[in-house]
């Protein structure tokens, strides 16, 4: 259950993130703006990261954690 609740977790930040950048959570909207943020950075955890990596890795990680992959299995 614990390793369930990291999934969401990581896909809840991954969408946050998603709306925070492209002030949408439409797939069509965000697949069209995806090249304007090709080089745009964040800060994260006091690093400055690629915004479409730290997306793709949040999202990825509730990806792993909702059906407990390695890395995120009991």
């Amino acid at each position: 259950m614990i390793i369930n609740r990291i999934g969401d977790f990581g896909l809840a930040l991954g969408i946050f993130t998603i709306f925070l950048v492209f002030n949408s959570l439409e797939y069509t909207t965000v697949f069209a703006l995806v090249p304007t943020f090709y080089e745009s950075t964040i800060n994260f955890l006091g690093y400055e990261f690629s915004t479409l990596n730290v997306i793709c890795i949040l999202l990825f990680v509730g990806a792993v954690g909702k059906s407990a992959q390695i890395g995120l299995h009991s």
